[in-house]
């Protein structure tokens, strides 16, 4: 076999293991939304139909909270992909220059404020974790070490400190019997207000988001070279960088404006996606994607129906990431020793 013939062999591969993932992602979305705890725990089945309160359950509650676990998967690892590759850095994920800490106190203070209305909590929050980017950004500017990105990352370092410490005073005056648990709630992430309204409200600009980042996914493995040997090639590093960032953080906190703080996916997914497909991106950050969303809608069924209580999304998130982040890096340090 030629290298022509193993390159497609290779893709051929590639697009098999794509559509695997679309396939499984499909079958337990549907198997999931007939899994809770109404009319009992366990699985709903075709007998039950008849019951309006049934189909109500179905159609309001899980069928919008799964759509926008798969949403909010999706754009989380996207966005943890774009983050990763324009740092070199595995280690990087959304809220990497202050976006979720920005989000989390745009929230927090809207909570304490007193305000009823969703929309505006989730205004506040989209508000605060875009003006932790461009804050990010302007300080980068007036940092004279190091190169661009690392200015960049200790930009964001001092901004994330500033906005946490802000959350901190939020906190420290907020109501305790109300305000403070809202704020607590919110800070551990959840999909139990999922609504059909709320997916509408993010659906169009989160869509829009991931189609811009799917379109630049080739450009991802250039862009993660040194700005010179990116240039060379024709692109503009510097504009293609800020564009990416500011379209990955757009969708990153509109989706965390509804569901709240949601860790380790968009820092763990991109591992995988790259473990199965590869280090091109044409191929891997699709599939992060498809497993961004596979990943938050297991780790939130699993939340609403093992126990009688809803285990909080985050919490579930960062236990079953942090698992398999300690088995990526254990096969890696094996396959390094063979």
């Amino acid at each position: 076999m030629n290298a022509r013939q193993a390159y497609a062999a290779e893709q051929r591969r590639r697009r098999i293991r794509l559509s695997f993932l679309l396939l499984i992602t499909f079958l337990l979305s549907t198997l999931f939304l007939f899994a809770g705890r109404y009319p009992k725990a366990g699985f709903t089945f075709p007998s039950n139909l008849a019951d309006p309160m049934v189909n109500t359950i179905l159609l309001q509650i899980r069928l919008p909270r799964i759509l926008l676990a798969l949403l909010a998967g999706a754009m989380l690892s996207a966005s943890g992909f774009t983050f990763q590759m324009l740092f070199s850095n595995p280690l990087v994920e959304p809220g990497f220059l202050g976006v979720s800490q920005g989000s989390a106190f745009g929230a927090a203070l809207m909570i304490v404020l007193g305000t009823a209305s969703s929309v505006l909590v989730q205004v506040s929050a989209t508000v605060f974790g875009l003006g932790a980017l461009l804050a990010s950004y302007l300080l980068a500017q007036r940092f004279r070490f190091g190169g661009a990105l690392l200015r960049l990352v200790l930009s964001g370092i001092a901004v994330s400190a500033i906005f946490s410490s802000a959350l901190g005073v939020v906190k420290l005056v907020a109501e305790p019997t109300k305000d403070l648990q809202d704020i607590t709630f919110w800070m551990m992430g959840g999909l139990w207000n999922a609504s059909w309204n709320q997916i509408l409200s993010i659906l169009s600009v989160v869509a829009a988001c991931l189609v811009i980042l799917f379109c630049y996914r080739w450009k991802l493995n250039l862009l993660s070279l040194q700005e010179k040997t990116s240039f060379s090639v024709g692109l503009n590093p510097k504009r293609d960088r800020v564009l990416l960032l500011v379209v990955a953080t757009i969708g990153t906190t509109l989706t965390i404006s509804i569901t709240g703080l949601i860790g380790w996916v968009g820092l763990i997914t991109p591992h995988l996606g790259r473990k199965l497909f590869g280090s091109d991106s044409s191929y891997s950050f699709p599939g992060s994607m498809i497993l961004g969303s596979l990943f938050l809608l297991v780790c939130d069924t699993i939340g609403r129906t093992l126990l009688p209580t809803e285990i909080p999304i985050g919490l579930l998130t960062s236990f079953l990431g942090a698992i398999i982040f300690i088995v990526i890096l254990s096969l890696k340090h094996q396959e390094g020793k063979a």
